[in-house]
């Protein structure tokens, strides 16, 4: 196979290191190549450096001349819910009018109108819209995407939804526990229907489980029994939390070991206390916040006081329906007071970490997969600094150019 030679980069910039995830002032390093290259190997990076130091290369090589863009790593999406049908136009109408998105859901809206939707669509349809909806992440710099079920809530439309979002190239997380269907009297009951009819299968199809633990949902008994559950299993952990209150998500996580804990809106001082002493993620999702007018995530409190954290999009038809993280690094930047460099941490090597796969995937150093952004801008933070315009020019996924603007 030809290699692919990246050259005459402006810029080259990635976390620095190898560890993950980073933490307080790691994640603010960067390493920086100005006039530089990037040579690929299949689908892994064999060498980066500067053009200056570029030597002869043997062997058939395929060319890309990038002069005047700046190569960032492939960003990684460690939040989305991707498999849904129908839209929520109108309850968005209905919210900017003044509705709350309890009040939406407690009336019939919210997540069970989706699930009437998405349980209407059909496999070949949902696989399509899950398709459709990945083009958009990857034509925004996403190489790497976690997606969730949990708009089927029925064996077959859940079991679908995981099989969508592998066959579109994602990573799997059951969300089985998203809410209580109509079918069902209580959360229990639809525990013991879900967990004894769809985990087995769910859990050889995901890679996660998530759950929902928050007022009108799952409360926290109701969470440990089903992540304790899917954990015997052998499904890695995370959870919704703290999105409109505190309900002991964050200590919950903890003590299971979870991979990650998101949302984090109505974090107070003890959530952040604890998940800095903690091995747990808080990946945080601004474009929600904005997109329901909720307050944001206490992102500076928790970087500074050593938790890690990711940021991600939280894509999905109701509460963010934004495909952009180079939009939530912006949020990231001028709501949450995140640096750039930390933000862009946040979208690569911290989100890698919580789809277990930072050691393949958030960086531009050889060994790493071969999945990078070209941005068309003089400087590589303008991806976050121009506000609506992420300035993707290519996106390279596995050492193949897969998208062009």
């Amino acid at each position: 196979m030809a290699r692919l030679l990246i050259r005459d980069l402006r810029q080259v910039v990635s976390p620095a290191g190898r560890a993950a995830p980073l933490r307080g002032r790691a994640l603010a390093d960067i390493d920086w190549i100005d006039d530089g290259y990037v040579l690929c190997s299949g689908e892994t990076i064999e060498a980066v450096g500067r053009m200056a130091d570029l030597g002869a290369i043997d062997g058939d090589v395929l060319e890309l001349s990038a002069r005047g863009l700046c190569a960032i790593p492939g960003l990684v999406d460690c939040h989305t819910h991707p498999a849904f049908g129908g839209d929520r136009v109108d309850e968005f109408s209905l919210r900017a009018g003044g509705a709350s998105y309890e009040e939406l859901h407690a009336a019939g809206g919210g997540i069970l109108s989706t699930v009437r939707a998405t349980r209407a669509l059909g496999a070949e349809s949902l696989r399509a819209r899950v398709e459709r909806h990945a083009g958009w992440m990857r034509s925004h710099g996403t190489t790497t995407w976690e997606g969730k079920s949990g708009y089927g809530l029925d064996r077959e439309t859940e079991l679908e939804s995981l099989r969508a979002i592998r066959a579109a190239g994602g990573v799997p997380t059951w969300l089985g526990a998203h809410a209580v269907p109509p079918e069902y009297e209580s959360g229990g009951a639809y525990l013991d229907a879900v967990l004894g009819e769809v985990l087995t299968e769910a859990s050889a199809l995901a890679e996660a489980a998530d759950v929902f633990l928050e007022r009108g949902a799952f409360d926290v008994l109701q969470a440990r029994r089903y992540l304790t559950a899917c954990a015997a299993a052998g499904l890695a952990l995370r959870l919704h939390g703290d999105q409109f209150t505190e309900s002991g998500a964050i200590a919950l996580a903890v003590d299971l070991g979870a991979r990650s804990v998101d949302h984090l809106e109505a974090t107070g001082p003890t959530g952040v206390a604890a998940l800095a002493a903690s091995t747990v993620t808080g990946v945080l999702l601004p474009a929600s916040a904005l997109f329901l007018d909720r307050p944001m995530p206490p992102a500076r409190a928790l970087v500074d006081a050593g938790a890690a954290i990711a940021l991600a999009t939280d894509f999905n038809p109701g509460s963010a329906f934004c495909d952009s993280l180079p939009l939530v690094m912006a949020l990231a930047c001028t709501k949450l007071r995140l640096a750039p460099a930390e933000a862009l941490a946040a979208v690569t090597v911290n989100a890698a970490h919580v789809l277990g796969r930072a050691d393949l995937a958030g960086r531009v150093a050889p060994g790493y997969r071969a999945d990078l952004v070209l941005i068309d801008a003089p400087d590589w933070r303008y991806v976050a600094y121009h506000l609506g315009t992420d300035g993707v020019r290519a996106v390279v996924k596995d050492g193949r150019i897969v998208h062009q603007r």
